[in-house]
């Protein structure tokens, strides 16, 4: 054992070493060549630590207070003590006082050796470490006997980086970084440190610029608009929804089945006014819309971006920390109970992803160690001028890992169901709303993003390869080819695409006066000329309620009564069109006012029967679209359509069969979009028999006014559309009518 009194300081001081007055200053990259224990020679160990705020710094080493000298200012502590060359490094800590009153004993961190092992450096440089989260942001790991935190953080163009928190009173002289060569990658592991602590990392710029980031792979943040992230263990949460797990992965995809999405925005469904108009928190989102939306028969739950946004403004799509759910409405755990509450109602949960764009914010990814990092430097490749946001560099493997493990943390920690990747065709094309000259070709001269393509390629061969049952969903607005086309096939590999074009004709429609739509009936129709092309989900998303477009009712020409109706039938052709079906929180029951992120929905609204018979229309739909074969086994097959009628733009009306696996399943659906009733109406059907009259959107539960065929009508062998038997029908005005076959 080491005596236990120091021995003097060198005959010449260290002090003058210009490697010394780096780490005092904060401008060093090896803070371990000076900071820690050092053999200073066969005989004699030294120990240093900076600590700026201390007036007076020992060492307790067995047993004893060994006072440390300052060596040089602005507080590097040095004591040099013997130690025989056979000994091994002693067992120390740090008394640090910094008045009469804070007196703090601390182990030091710069006695312990690299934890990022040399193999993950690899991958993380090859872009193949594809659980980047588990060894990048701040971990509870334990070395030896010692529990505490490790830091590691990529930045290559530092010239150094530091742990910054309360821990250290923001002073990143104190807790400098190892920087593992060639990788870019710096780690610090902080002995004891508890849970809860604020935290950024430092980053002094080879400019000599200060910065102070988030840490990209931050789980818990502050609540915004504070921006540091917080020290916190995630993984600790019992999950409860091993049934609905194991059915997810038994299940290849969702093709063939019914699947009908909620959009939420969890700060807006509904708040609390008696509390200041506060947000519900996620374990009272858990008690009440789980079963909200399970009672109205949807089968998904989508979420506007919950990833940490210091900006409410944003939605969630310019996100701080992708990988923290937002301390708005909780901690990590209490998001992981929201969706374990969803699962066991049967529920998928999907989330809104943004791997296209992120902000410029300064404490954020944006030129992160002083250089453009994760965006590309240049602002034509860089930037989007739309949004104000900067785009991802997909050609650079560590930002693709970043992104790709990111997709897995949500499937693997959060038990995610689906991303629905926001705006694709931003990432798909180089000159994407930009003008001649304010582009750069890719290495073929041509306009499409090749490292973006690939990228998505990449996330979902990984996502369904890695979590079967699974499912992504791009937001494409351009006829891009094979988006939902396997990758080996040359497609993208999305599970779904939305069909924007299906959404904007059809708004487009509703929105023209009866009177006037014979004129446009193709808007009607022109969909089905393309529905088999991809595997389509059909949107009426928050993008269609706000700035200025108003609600969906409000959309709606005509009276009251013929807003709710044109509505009605509006909802009843999407639901019984090709393809799966999205609905954004409160057209449900037919809300006039358009969305407002900063206010609950208006659920006084469903004291009015008008509103209350949409609701039950939209719940009456989604049952017959789950027990419906017809409505949803087919969806992405031509076999599972046909039409009757098409061409009747006279009269506002078309008509269509949709086919299950077992024909025999067939419904027939009619749709008159005018506020004329269609008396002796007659269609082709598929075969003799009675139709009974499933569903009728003009019935007067729904707020109808009850024109229809009194149960059903019986076709006769009168040839009609193609077919050899044919019924007449009552069809209501702005109404429709779903009809089946009955033994």
């Amino acid at each position: 054992m080491p005596p236990q009194t120091p021995l003097p300081p060198p005959a010449q001081p260290v002090v003058i070493d210009t490697p010394f007055l780096a780490v005092a200053e904060g401008r060093s990259a090896d803070p371990f060549a000076v900071l820690g224990p050092h053999r200073l020679d066969a005989a004699r160990l030294v120990i240093r630590t900076v600590q700026p705020a201390a007036t007076q710094v020992e060492v307790r080493m067995s047993g004893s207070l060994l006072p440390m000298a300052r060596r040089l200012e602005p507080g590097l502590f040095e004591l040099v003590t013997p130690l025989p060359a056979s000994a091994d490094l002693p067992d120390y800590r740090l008394r640090v006082t910094f008045s009469a009153t804070h007196v703090v004993e601390i182990d030091d961190p710069y006695r312990y050796g690299q934890v990022f092992s040399s193999f993950d450096l690899h991958l993380f440089g090859e872009g193949t470490l594809n659980r980047a989260f588990e060894r990048f942001g701040a971990h509870r790991v334990r070395i030896g006997t010692t529990s505490g935190v490790h830091f590691a953080v990529w930045a290559p163009n530092a010239q150094r980086v530091s742990v910054v928190g309360d821990v250290n009173g923001w002073d990143g002289r104190v807790h400098p970084m190892r920087q593992l060569l060639p990788s870019g990658v710096w780690e610090l592991f902080l002995p004891d440190l508890a849970d809860g602590e604020k935290y950024k990392f430092e980053i002094r710029t080879h400019a000599g610029h200060l910065l102070k980031k988030s840490d990209p792979y931050g789980f818990f943040f502050e609540v915004p608009p504070q921006t540091a992230a917080v020290v916190r263990d995630i993984g600790g949460y019992t999950w409860t929804d091993g049934d609905w797990m194991a059915c997810r992965a038994d299940r290849r995809d969702w093709l063939d089945e019914p699947m009908a999405v909620y959009e939420v925005h969890l700060g807006s469904w509904a708040r609390v006014p008696e509390e200041g108009n506060r947000s519900l928190t996620y374990r009272e989102l858990a008690h009440r819309l789980p079963h909200y939306v399970r009672d109205l028969g949807f089968t998904h739950i989508e979420l506007l971006p919950v990833m940490e946004h210091p900006f409410s403004g944003s939605w969630g799509y310019q996100v701080l920390g992708f990988f923290a759910p937002t301390s708005r409405f909780g901690p990590p755990e209490d998001f992981k109970y929201f969706v374990d509450a969803c699962h066991r109602a049967g529920l998928g949960v999907i989330l809104d992803w943004v791997p296209g764009h992120f902000p410029k914010d300064e404490h954020g990814l944006a030129r992160f160690d002083g250089t453009a990092l994760y965006e590309h430097a240049d602002p034509r490749q860089g930037e989007h001028q739309d949004w104000g946001t900067l785009i991802f560099n997909y050609g650079r493997n560590e930002v693709r890992n970043f992104l790709l493990s990111n997709a897995l943390f949500w499937l693997e920690e959060y038990h995610i169901d689906g991303l629905r990747v926001d705006a694709v065709a931003s990432m798909l094309y180089l000159d994407y709303s930009r003008r001649d000259g304010e582009w750069v070709p890719n290495r073929h001269g041509g306009r499409e993003n090749l490292e973006a393509i690939d990228f998505l390629q990449q996330l979902n061969v990984l996502t369904h390869g890695e979590h079967p049952g699974t499912l992504t969903a791009a937001e494409e607005s351009t006829a891009w080819p094979g988006v939902s086309r396997p990758v080996h096939l040359g497609g993208l590999g999305f599970t779904y695409k939305w069909n924007m074009g299906w959404m904007h004709d059809m708004l487009q429609y509703a929105h023209e006066d009866p009177v006037h739509r014979r004129w446009h009936h193709n808007l009607v129709t022109f969909s089905m000329l393309y529905a088999f092309t991809e595997n389509f989900v059909l949107p009426l998303s928050h993008d269609e309620v706000v700035h200025g477009k108003g609600a969906l009712l409000d959309k709606m020409p005509g009276d009251a009564w013929q807003r709710y109706a044109t509505l009605r039938t509006f909802y009843g052709y999407m639901w019984a069109h090709p393809g799966k079906k999205l609905l954004f929180m409160g057209g449900e029951f037919g809300q006039w006012r358009e969305w407002n992120h900063d206010n609950s929905l208006d659920w006084h609204l469903l004291d009015d029967p008008p509103h209350e018979g949409m609701r039950k229309f939209v719940q009456a739909l989604n049952w017959h679209y789950r027990a419906e074969p017809a409505l949803h086994e087919c969806d992405f097959t031509p076999d599972g359509f046909r039409w009757i009628d098409c061409n009747d733009n006279e009269n506002s009306v078309v008509s269509f069969v949709r086919y299950a696996k077992d024909p025999r399943e067939a419904v027939v659906l009619v749709f008159n979009f005018t506020p004329v009733p269609r008396v002796e109406y007659r269609i082709g059907v598929p075969a003799p028999g009675f139709y009974g009259e499933l569903l009728n959107s003009d019935a007067a539960a729904f707020g109808g006014s009850n024109v229809g065929n009194g149960g059903g009508v019986a076709s006769c062998p009168v040839p009609a559309h193609g077919f050899n038997q044919s019924i007449a029908l009552t069809v209501p005005p702005l109404g429709c009518l779903l009809l089946k076959k009955r033994d």
